[in-house]
């Protein structure tokens, strides 16, 4: 079993700008990766299985949630401790991040944003402990960039809505409790549901085959006239506002992950490079590699600045979509180029799984393109500095 020697690379002493309650997070979170993450994950990534036994290790250190109040069984954290929290897990593996990510921006944010008070007392202290877990469906067999084109639907009968429709790419989908679903209803606005398994119709066959995000699991949502009570309807939003501000809150979580993803390539690079010895020295003395290494540690201390930045405006109320936009779009695109780079340096040991680096560079090829690609991302940020639409 390798061992977790990971150092994290602070260039430009980021550390000062952090307060002692958001390095106690990060800490706590990085000793728990070390110890329940990273010394088994790459032998769920090669059986394609998600490590299950993590997800209440995970509720009882507060990452499912924490920025939701504690009154209803959240952490009452900053953006700032998020973001740490989402970095140090991606820095163990895309997976397990993407399982904190989704449970906390995607379940329990539109629920504690939109839900009755009903609805929140009923799912979100154990969503919070892990006891219950949750998916996000949105995205559609057809209609990915653009939901509003969605085909799910429901419609009025009695004290009940049926739901008919399907959705895929979702995480957790294949153990989750409960589905916060986004539909139309018959005036074709958008209405978020929550969906209880075992619900007569509803059913989340798995996802197989993938080469990406092994370590996570994924399946598709299956409607088939699924009775739910009117009184699962999220009552204060409608339109496609709802699930796109959930977006946005699990986008900034992704903004930092994919940098903890790229933190732990360049350190892999950055260690192999002063142990691995060629030509009669050790390979980080040769140009070429101290050109890859210093260029991996500016980009990762650019996308460190940029989130801190954009944590302080989360934290202000003053953040926009588009800017989580930049920063997602930056983080994926450094944090996948480090990885290449990073798996140069250790030539063909690179692929192995005796180092993360393939697994890393396997999983950002998914976080580049799930809630949001790289090219939509690039486009909100052109559509917020010119003022034209391009989507139309």
């Amino acid at each position: 079993m390798p061992q977790d020697l990971f150092q994290s690379p602070d260039y430009y002493l980021l550390d000062e700008l952090l307060t002692d309650e958001h390095k106690m997070v990060r800490d706590s979170v990085r000793a728990y990766v070390k110890k329940e993450i990273t010394p088994d994950i790459e032998t769920y990534a090669q059986k394609a299985e998600f490590p299950t036994h993590v997800i209440k290790g995970l509720g009882a250190l507060g990452c499912f949630g924490p920025t939701v109040p504690a009154e209803y069984g959240g952490g009452g954290l900053d953006y700032i401790s998020y973001g740490l929290m989402m970095q140090e897990l991606e820095r163990g593996d895309s997976g397990i991040r993407s399982t904190a990510s989704v449970q906390g921006s995607l379940v329990m944010f539109p629920i504690y944003a939109y839900g009755s008070e009903a609805q929140k007392r009923k799912y979100l202290p154990k969503l919070a402990t892990g006891e219950y877990m949750g998916c996000f469906g949105l995205t559609e067999p057809n209609h990915g960039s653009d939901p509003g084109s969605m085909q799910t639907n429901i419609r009025e009968d009695g004290d009940h809505v049926v739901l008919n429709g399907a959705k895929m790419w979702i995480s957790n989908a294949p153990f989750a409790d409960i589905a916060v679903v986004w539909a139309k209803d018959a005036a074709g606005v958008v209405r978020g549901v929550i969906v209880e398994r075992g619900m007569e119709g509803f059913t989340t066959p798995e996802t197989h085959g993938k080469w990406s995000l092994r370590a996570s699991a994924t399946g598709e949502l299956v409607f088939d006239n699924v009775r739910v009570p009117k009184d699962h309807i999220l009552p204060g939003v409608q339109g496609l506002k709802g699930p796109l501000s959930c977006l946005t809150k699990a986008r900034f979580g992704i903004a930092w992950g994919a940098v903890g993803a790229a933190m732990d390539c360049y350190d892999t690079a950055l260690r192999y490079s002063k142990e691995r010895i060629q030509f009669g020295k050790a390979i980080g003395a040769f140009q070429l590699q101290q050109k890859k290494l210093a260029e991996m540690i500016t980009e990762i201390t650019k996308a460190q600045l940029l989130n801190w930045r954009l944590g302080i405006l989360m934290n202000e109320g003053k953040a926009t979509p588009a800017q989580v936009s930049m920063a997602k779009r930056n983080g994926c695109e450094i944090a996948a180029g480090i990885a290449r780079e990073a798996r140069q340096v250790l030539g063909g040991m690179g692929i192995t799984g005796e180092f993360s680096i393939m697994r890393h560079m396997m999983n950002l090829e998914s976080v580049i393109t799930y809630e949001g690609t790289h090219d939509i991302h690039l486009l909100i940020t052109g559509m917020d500095v010119t003022g034209f639409n391009a989507f139309n």
